[in-house]
């Protein structure tokens, strides 16, 4: 479950910043915000890959 924790504690981190940038109107929480989603956007398509490897690998396994 290390991977789902990485994802929350990303999520988690730029809470303040989405307070910032919505309702503050703080422009550099804006750029945070943005920088964070490209990461999590990242590792989500990281996360992809390793299920789709996991799901293939187990399913050839079956086959034997």
């Amino acid at each position: 479950m290390g991977r789902y924790q990485e994802v929350e504690d990303l999520i988690t981190g730029l809470q303040e910043d989405f307070s910032k940038f919505y309702e503050k109107d703080n422009q550099a929480a804006g750029t945070r915000i943005r920088k964070g989603m490209q990461e999590l956007k990242k590792i989500a398509q990281e996360i992809r890959t390793e299920v789709q490897e996991t799901k293939n690998k187990r399913a050839a396994e079956t086959k034997k």
